[in-house]
Parts: structure tokens; C-alpha cells; sequence
């Protein structure tokens, strides 16, 4: 999987025709990636995300994605995609966080966008389990070999939620092999 690189960057930063938002369903800017992307892209971003129109009152519902312009980023677009709310939609979270990268990607493709800087959609504010997002997001990943996919992840965990994804760690081996390591421990201690 060269097509993937995973790196811990401010996702700002990046040069690529295209930085993937972790946006929310209106898409006017808020905390996190989505605060971070609006405050650097400048006024403009906000304008051109405004004229989108709304869609049963939502300019991006949950699972979708959207294209404008990059404002003052380096990059030709920025493609806002709305995950999932972990709490409030545990019946299909991985569906829609799944569908929120799909759509991404191929508006990517349709835009002749081959390199993209892609956060942690759904991780912060969302409260999508990081592995379990890890491993959905790099799932998605391996059927676009045509794009450059680098993530612009924060912090240890995340870093290693998606390195682990990325180098096929299953996440209930992960679980069964702390189990083991207890139970050594536990005989080890009689």
C-alpha cells in the first residue's frame, strides 16, 4: 500500500491538490480540523461553502462530501466530509464514516485530484472510536491505489491507531493478546 503514508502534521500545512475536511453537516467551520481549515482558507471558504445548497437542512448530510475551493490553503480544493456521531448513530456509524471517505475520494477522482491530505474524519468532536475509525478509514483507502493518500494525524494514539490499521494489526488480536499477557501475568504471580 505505497499510496498510503501516515504522517503527525498540522493538516494546514499540506501541499496537495486536495485537503479532505472533517467538516460538520453545515459546514461553517467549528473546532478541531474543521475551526483549524476555515481559520486558514481565510473568509473565502466559508463564502463558497454557503452557497452550497441545502439538502433536508444540511448543506453535507452525515456519510456525504462536498467540493469547493481551497481559499489561502495550498491546495486547489478542499473536500468537506461529514462522518458520523458516534453516540447518535451507533446502528450505522461505520456505514456512514465508510460512505464519508468513498464519497471523498471520488469526488477527488472526479476533479482530477490525485494527491490528498486526509484527517481523522469523526475522531474528535464526533467521538468515533479511534482504532475502530483507523481501521475503516485505511479499509477504504486500498481500493484508491490512484491517489496519494497521506493522513495528517494528532497525537500518539491516533498516529498508532492508523500505523497499526496500515500494517494489518487486527484490533481483536490486539485484545486477545493483552488477555493472554494478563492471564501469564495472574500465573506468573501464583
Amino acid at each position: 500500500m505505497k499510496h498510503i503514508k501516515i504522517i503527525q502534521a498540522d493538516i494546514t500545512t499540506a501541499k496537495a491538490d486536495a485537503i479532505i475536511n472533517a467538516a460538520n453537516e453545515m459546514l461553517q467551520g467549528g473546532g478541531g480540523v474543521d475551526g483549524a481549515i476555515h481559520r486558514k482558507a481565510g473568509r473565502t471558504l466559508l463564502d463558497e461553502c454557503e452557497k452550497l445548497l441545502l439538502k433536508n437542512g444540511m448543506r453535507c448530510p452525515f456519510g456525504e462530501a462536498r467540493i469547493t475551493g481551497a481559499g489561502n490553503l495550498d491546495a486547489k480544493y478542499v473536500i468537506h466530509a461529514v462522518g458520523s456521531i458516534y453516540d447518535d448513530m451507533k446502528n450505522n456509524a461505520d456505514e456512514l464514516l465508510t460512505n464519508a471517505y468513498k464519497n471523498a475520494f471520488d469526488l477527488a477522482r472526479k476533479n482530477n485530484c490525485k494527491s490528498l491530505a486526509v484527517p481523522a474524519i469523526s475522531c474528535g468532536i464526533f467521538g468515533f472510536p479511534v482504532k475502530r475509525a483507523a481501521k475503516i478509514a485505511i479499509d477504504t483507502c486500498k481500493i484508491y491505489e490512484d491517489l496519494q493518500i497521506t493522513f495528517y494525524l494528532r497525537g500518539d494514539e491516533t498516529f498508532q491507531a492508523w500505523q497499526d490499521a496500515l500494517d494489518g494489526k487486527d484490533i481483536l488480536e490486539e485484545k486477545i493478546s493483552f488477555k493472554e499477557k494478563f492471564k501469564n501475568l495472574i500465573n506468573f504471580l501464583k
